[in-house]
């Protein structure tokens, strides 16, 4: 939804992930309503989180690729890349956790390690440019991910601040 009204799932879903995002906030420096905002867009706040065979959670709230480096556990997944601008249905490998607090953790030392995401890392003073330079350092697929992450973030923020 296009909405900046947050509701009741994104209100439970920010709560439910705080204690961990705020305890990989301290120990990265990554602000936690980012995370948590991008957590909660890469798994429609919860309704939609990669799933391992059989159905148990694979704890992936960011959507992270299980690439060659990889040598966790695995949930294989259809899901949407755009291509060339047009959406397709593709299977792929995504890493998988054995908790919420390791996957923001694997999140924080991806974005905040990787050369690829050093400009973004180091934007986190506004949503927008945060965002945006994920988005160029291709994190997503979606040409509108940086708008969909930014509102994302700034509600979530707006979540944190009702919340405290």
């Amino acid at each position: 939804t296009g909405s900046l009204k947050p509701g009741s799932s994104q209100a439970a879903f920010v709560q439910r992930h705080s204690a961990a995002a705020a305890q990989v906030e301290r120990e990265s420096g990554l602000p936690s309503g980012y995370m948590l905002g991008q957590a909660g867009h890469e798994t429609g706040w919860g309704r939609s989180e990669i799933r391992m065979k059989g159905g148990a959670p694979s704890h992936n709230l960011f959507g992270i690729k299980a690439g060659p480096g990889w040598n966790g556990k695995v949930a294989e997944v259809t899901t949407t890349e755009y291509i060339n601008g047009t959406p397709r249905k593709v299977v792929a490998k995504f890493r998988a956790y054995d908790s919420y607090e390791a996957s923001f953790r694997d999140y924080a030392k991806l974005i905040t390690e990787s050369p690829r995401y050093a400009q973004a890392s180091q934007q986190t003073a506004s949503a927008q440019a945060y965002a945006q330079g994920l988005q160029q350092a291709g994190y997503a697929t979606d040409p509108a991910y940086a708008a969909k992450l930014s509102r994302a973030i700034n509600m979530t923020l707006q979540l944190q601040r009702a919340q405290a």
